[in-house]
């Protein structure tokens, strides 16, 4: 499965807004990003600043699972999206 850059930037945009959503998990990015809410705004439509919010959903499966099931994603759609914005050609090592 395959994204173009602007399919990419879609879903992630659709992922900030579950992530926003979610109360305690939108604390929990905000803290392990050091992005303050404006920065959230001001970037929404930044690849790179949406290349984050994917890497942060792809740091757990119940949250991969959560956002896919919102969007009627297949849970392994969300790799190939990561891979689709910038820095996604980067190796992998998990």
């Amino acid at each position: 499965m395959q994204f173009s850059k602007d399919q990419a930037e879609l879903i992630a945009i659709q992922a900030l807004g579950w992530l926003s959503a979610q109360d305690d998990l939108m604390m929990t990015f905000l803290g392990a990003t050091g992005s303050g809410l404006d920065d959230v705004r001001e970037r929404a439509g930044d690849p790179e600043f949406l290349a984050s919010v994917m890497d942060f959903i792809l740091m757990d499966d119940d949250w991969v699972r959560g956002f896919c099931d919102t969007q009627n994603l297949a849970y392994d759609a969300v790799q190939p999206v990561r891979m689709a914005l910038p820095g996604g050609a980067l190796p992998n090592w998990t």
